[in-house]
């Protein structure tokens, strides 16, 4: 973060390149953007291993007689493969898409309405039925009324019966709406609507029927207004115990419709009302009876608010939205338990408190009700999601400009602005699919977001499959980022699904580069050469690169990717697209500096609002010296000083509440050149010392 607006408290850590030659935390980790066959969409996933990346997000989509493979399949598989720990992943898709819904059965199978008592409200009080407001002679009445505590989105039903008509039964009119009745004092529900008044001569026999929060059954008239005894209990008028939500979305998570690998079904089993547990099983969605697939289960799980097994607390209540947009989009977290399914979340709870007491027996005042309200067992689908995928998709390299796996290029960019959130933290970000040539809009917000954040890389691709050595080093020469660093060309790999062999832009293999990288050595060695550089899922590139051709692209910032006999296919190139050469036109050194500015960032928090003096800075310096040492050590450093006493924090710089530092890094370069001289002596000649 730079200090050239320094306006909130904060660590404000500053690079200055003097390593012109002209002039003269490690965190382990990758996050990748595309299409996927499943999966949350515009929501940053973690995922471990490749079994959980296919879990959550597919392996293969499958259209007609073909199945095929996405790019980020290939990056998670090689990632994965090369010894990454974990990897974040973010789904794009074109158009509008949402979950799919089950509603877990409860035991009263015909959804008779049951009563439960809902603890949270300590005061419920009808304070007005009024009929002043009219619709030109039409009368309304105006109903108001409070709770004092609650959460503020409680909706009720509300039932409105005025008078009778000409046969002496309930008026025809009458409604059934919606609304959230108990939000705040003064909050007014008016029935009938404009369109459904009233005549004037109905407005005299009022009876108000409320679902949702009072007495089941019970009617509310002007005689009740100031009981605050009406409003204790809520009717379950539905026949499901609870409900639950995929995190992937789109129409072909509706189960209820086609039962296949990529989506889900759910089983209850071992229901019990007179311990009020039971067990949920998520379950693959084209299995069987006879031959399950089950992916998850949770046991003992019950419907009490106030026990550990509570539902909500076993699988998870939270799910994400996308608020904002552009720029200022940003993923926000709703729901109070964290999940601990990858494949659900529960809503709609029908909780049953103190389902049992301290002896284990039922609570006898709503036995019957929580026994009804129990999930009774069987087996469920989903259904309600919406979202069409991969419409005409185009795969590998027949992708266009806009048609790339399903998606078009604008379908990136919010994805791409969710990912600058400082909360998602990763050292390298690719997008396989996009390249500058078709998509600068778009990468550009890539590119843009690495050199204002300062803590990871980004990878970019410079041309489609057919791009020439040529385009891609003018693709390259219009980049000036040493937070970015692309190669060339593309490579052929076999999928990981099917085992057919697809071409695949080159980013999609650098995060496993940089992942065998760090497993064997540091994050501050070069990826690249015999030793950490090699490609061994790659049986072939798009084109042979001569020597000539190595040259040009490495004098023009791009990182050629070549074959050499009887090492296979290697990266040959480490260089950033800082255009200026120095220290920083290296990916080694950039991978170095990110790693101790995050090491850095994370200490430097202790000392934020501590007091600014001489004992402070020493503590400071008593954790930066021995990392910086063992960074030296491992080989990451020539050398290193760090000055952050009395001559830079003078008495002007203490008095703006600043504590400033200065760190000179002499990065470790690499051997990249290696010149060997032979000379060619007569004999009898003396060698020299």
């Amino acid at each position: 973060m730079s200090n050239s607006n320094i306006s909130s408290p904060g660590i404000y850590i500053n690079e200055i390149d003097q390593s012109f030659l002209a002039e003269s935390i490690i965190q382990v980790g990758a996050a990748i953007v595309g299409p996927t066959a499943k999966g949350p969409v515009e929501s940053p996933t973690v995922v471990t291993s490749y079994a959980e990346y296919t879990a959550r997000f597919g392996e293969l989509y499958d259209t007609g007689s073909n199945s095929y493979s996405f790019f980020n399949n290939a990056a998670a598989y090689n990632y994965f493969t090369n010894g990454g720990d974990a990897m974040l992943v973010t789904r794009v898709a074109n158009g509008t898409y949402s979950e799919a819904t089950a509603d877990v059965t409860n035991s009263s199978a015909g959804g008779a309405a049951e009563v439960r008592v809902l603890n949270q409200f300590s005061e419920a009080l009808l304070t007005s039925i009024d009929g002043t407001a009219t619709y030109g002679a039409d009368v309304q009445k105006v109903i108001t009324g409070y709770v004092s505590e609650s959460d503020g989105s409680q909706d009720i039903s509300v039932t409105a019966e005025f008078g009778t008509d000409g046969s002496g039964n309930p008026d025809q009119l009458s409604i059934t709406s919606h609304g959230t009745f108990f939000f705040d004092t003064g909050t007014k529900l008016v029935f009938p609507t404009a369109s459904n008044a009233l005549a004037a001569s109905d407005s005299t026999d009022l009876t108000i029927t409320l679902s949702g929060i009072h007495d089941a059954g019970s009617t509310v008239t002007n005689s009740d207004v100031g009981n605050d005894d009406i409003i204790k209990y809520t009717t379950v008028t539905g026949n499901y115990a609870f409900k639950l939500k995929t995190f992937a979305e789109g129409t072909d998570q509706n189960s209820a419709t086609t039962g296949t690998k990529n989506n889900i079904k759910y089983e209850i089993k071992n229901a019990n009302t007179e311990s009020g547990t039971f067990t949920l099983e998520v379950r693959r969605g084209d299995d069987s009876n006879d031959n399950k697939v089950t992916l998850e289960q949770f046991y003992n799980c019950t419907l009490d608010p106030y026990d550990d097994n509570y539902i909500g607390k076993l699988v998870g209540t939270q799910y994400t939205t996308v608020e904002g947009s552009g720029a200022e989009a940003y993923v926000q977290i709703n729901g109070e338990y964290p999940n601990k399914s990858k494949y659900v979340y529960a809503f709609d709870i029908q909780d049953t408190p103190n389902y049992t007491d301290v002896d284990g027996n039922i609570n006898s005042t709503y036995a019957t009700t929580y026994k009804a309200t129990m999930p009774s067992n069987g087996t469920g689908t989903f259904t309600g999601a919406t979202g069409e995928p991969l419409a005409n998709a185009l795969f590998g390299k027949d992708i266009t400009s806009n048609n790339i796996e399903g998606v078009g290029k604008a379908d990136f960019t919010q994805s791409l602005y969710l990912l600058q959130d400082p909360k998602y933290q990763y050292t390298a970000l690719a997008v396989p699919g996009l390249n500058t040539t078709d998509h600068e809009t778009e990468l550009n917000v890539l590119l843009n977001g690495a050199k204002a954040r300062q803590d990871y890389l980004a990878i970019v691709d410079l041309t489609p499959f057919n791009g020439t050595v040529a385009g891609a080093v003018q693709e390259a020469a219009q980049i000036n980022n040493s937070f970015a660093a692309s190669y060339y060309p593309w490579l052929l790999a076999s999928e990981p699904g099917t085992g057919k062999a697809v071409w695949n832009p080159p980013s999609t293999f650098i995060p496993g580069v940089f992942a065998y990288n760090d497993k064997v050595g540091e994050p501050w060695f070069a990826p690249a050469g015999l030793n950490r550089g090699a490609l061994p899922t790659v049986l072939n590139t798009a084109r042979s690169l001569t020597k000539a051709n190595r040259d040009t692209l490495y004098d023009g910032k791009v990182n050629p990717i070549t074959a050499f006999p009887g090492a296979g296919i290697v990266v040959f190139g480490q260089k950033t697209l800082q255009s200026k050469a120095s220290a920083l036109d290296r990916i080694n050194v950039r991978r170095l500096l990110i790693t101790i500015k995050q090491f850095l960032d994370s200490q430097s928090g202790n000392i934020v609002f501590e007091p600014n003096t001489q004992a402070t800075r020493n503590s400071f310096l008593s954790i930066v010296n021995p990392y910086l040492e063992s960074v030296q050590q491992r080989q990451g450093l020539y050398a290193f000083k760090v000055i952050i006493d009395d001559s830079i924090n003078t008495p002007a710089v203490i008095d703006r509440n600043q504590l400033v530092g200065q760190f000179y890094l002499q990065p470790t370069k690499t051997a990249e050149f290696v010149i060997l001289n032979f000379n060619v002596q007569p004999t009898g000649a003396s060698f020299p010392d």
